[in-house]
């Protein structure tokens, strides 16, 4: 659930970066969510990575 609740935040700062033209500090952001979405997704799936 935190892994969910960090994928919303960081979604948010990429929109709230874009809205104010801050391109060249996004990379870190879009890190972190991908980061956030990948165990969001892990510990969500139906099948989990570990088997």
């Amino acid at each position: 659930m935190t892994a969910t609740g960090l994928v919303l935040l960081f979604a948010c700062a990429v929109t709230m970066r874009l809205r104010r033209g801050e391109k060249a500090t996004i990379a870190g952001d879009l890190i972190y969510l991908a980061l956030a979405a990948f165990v969001a997704w892990g510990r969500l799936s139906p099948e989990s990575f570990t088997g």
